[in-house]
């Protein structure tokens, strides 16, 4: 025996002994009587395990060993162990239990700070590594891994030692998808899923404050990894070895295909970015374009631009959340912005759509989703990259069209299209770095570093793709077949390729 002081109370001496439960489970009963936090130790009849559970770790043992934390065997006699050994080696136990639980295909070694090499997998597949730094680390991991390997990764606590942090990210979410969560973790995200409607409380105030957290920061932070035209959205590649440059030049040509805008339609933007797509729509279909966003930064940039065009009619850009927004148009376009809705405000966001529209308006949304069922987003990347976001499944999408009156005419989904894209952005990322951290610091970097990653990886393992849905009021807004959309998509490419009506990126 030896004396525990928890630095909370006088002391307490207490032998415990491990012993096959009826059940076959791990039991450790006590010997003497022990006193924690003033809660007198359960006596030897195992019923007041269930009582006094919280204070001993008898009850601890069947926690973990129900919620599949650790495996736990009967043992043939009893065993004396100290308290404080005896907690260490199940933590440590439940530790790797999680590990090897979590990955069954593929092989990953994980170094704890204490030297311990788990190895697990089946081996399969590239050697990956990763080394945790500290011991809290392992444990803020095992309560949370869902939020706590992206700050642990963006603190330091973590590092990759063998592949990257993409491949170590999309092994753990293949593994994931095929064996599931250990049960304490479902719980967890279950509490989160269904949450998610409070904790996206986006009212006009809220919703202006948490896209200035993301696109009000340096604009040349977003110079040093998108396109020349600044598309911070899913591009459209059409081939092979496609430059990011072409395929978000194909993205917004492949969007206004759908919208079938004829010359002097009144086209509105929501949530224009810096004013990409309305200068398309504006050079290439002689619209009247309005674009409106929420950031100060974008509009700054989308106002210069169109400025600058060199356009009869630029089109023109406002500080406006789409509840405010009044008058009539003939086409809308929404591209990356109803990610930021919030799953309460789909009924006022397509209600206005509705409203906006014209009788035989036609309306096109293009918009990041799950392709399963209605889930939480990723907590890292709500907490620290788009608060207030959240990535809908098409489920959660169409009853609040079709309570609008509103009509889905066309729905195409784009799947590897955005692991792409985020590639090529993490690359060009990558090769700013140091100008980055100089803008920021290394911890920023980091933190996207893994927003980068993270995202790509969902896409690749199927967790995520591009809606692109086009809604109409009337039955017959838009053609019965999609070959009036790829004549439209044929003639604007060749509108931009052509010396009479050159397109020129402003």
């Amino acid at each position: 025996m030896r004396e525990w002081t928890d630095g909370r109370t006088l002391g307490a001496r207490a032998s415990l002994s491990l012993a096959p439960d009826q059940d076959g489970a791990l039991c450790l009963r006590a010997c003497r009587h022990a006193r924690v936090s003033g809660v007198e130790a359960h006596r030897q009849d195992h019923r007041n395990k269930i009582l006094y559970w919280p204070f001993c770790l008898c009850g601890v043992a069947s926690m973990l060993a129900k919620l599949r934390v650790v495996n736990v065997v009967p043992l043939d006699r009893p065993t004396r162990l100290s308290v404080p050994l005896l907690g260490l080696s199940l933590m440590q136990s439940a530790f790797e239990s999680f590990v090897r639980g979590l990955i069954r295909q593929g092989s990953l070694e994980v170094e704890t700070p204490a030297g311990q090499r788990i190895h697990a997998g089946d081996g399969s597949g590239p050697r990956l590594g990763i080394r945790f730094r500290n011991e809290r680390a392992q444990w803020r991991l095992l309560a949370d891994p869902e939020l706590a390997f992206g700050e642990l990764y963006m603190d330091g606590a973590i590092e990759i030692t063998h592949g990257t942090l993409l491949d170590v990210l999309q092994l753990t979410l293949a593994n994931l998808a095929q064996a599931g969560e250990a049960r304490w973790l479902s719980v967890l995200h279950s509490l989160r899923t269904h949450l998610r409607r409070f904790t996206q409380y986006n009212d006009m105030l809220r919703a202006r404050r948490n896209v200035a957290h993301h696109y009000d920061l340096d604009h040349r932070l977003y110079d040093f990894f998108l396109d020349a035209d600044k598309q911070y959205s899913c591009a459209y590649f059409e081939h092979a070895g496609q430059s990011l440059e072409d395929a978000q030049l194909a993205k917004k040509r492949h969007l206004a295909s759908k919208l079938l805008i004829e010359p002097g339609m009144r086209v509105l933007d929501i949530g224009c970015g810096w004013g990409g797509m309305a200068l398309y729509l504006t050079r290439l279909c002689e619209a009247r374009v309005t674009g409106i966003t929420l950031s100060s930064e974008q509009l700054a940039v989308a106002m210069q631009r169109a400025q600058t065009s060199g356009l009869e009619q630029p089109p023109e850009f406002y500080l406006r959340d789409y509840r405010a927004e009044s008058g009539r148009y003939e086409r809308i376009i929404s591209v990356g912005m109803f990610e930021h809705v919030g799953l309460g405000y789909y009924d006022a966001f397509f209600r206005k759509i509705a409203d906006l529209l014209t009788e035989d308006g036609v309306a096109v949304l293009h918009t990041i989703g799950r392709p399963d069922v209605p889930s939480a987003t990723n907590p890292f990347i709500t907490k620290y990259i788009f608060p207030g976001g959240h990535l809908p499944a098409l489920s959660e999408i169409m009853p609040a069209i079709e309570r609008a009156g509103l009509m889905a005419t066309d729905i195409e989904i784009l799947r590897l299209h955005y692991a792409d894209t985020l590639k090529e952005w993490h690359s060009r990322f990558t090769a700013h770095r140091a100008q980055i951290a100089q803008l920021y610091d290394e911890r920023f970097c980091r933190m996207w570093e893994f927003y980068l990653s993270s995202s790509e990886a969902s896409f690749r393992v199927g967790q995520a793709v591009n809606f692109q849905i086009q809604l109409a009021r009337k039955v017959d807004s838009v053609p019965l077949i999609r070959d009036g959309m790829m004549a439209e998509e044929g003639r604007l490419r060749a509108r931009e390729t052509s010396g009479r009506e050159p397109f020129v990126q402003a």
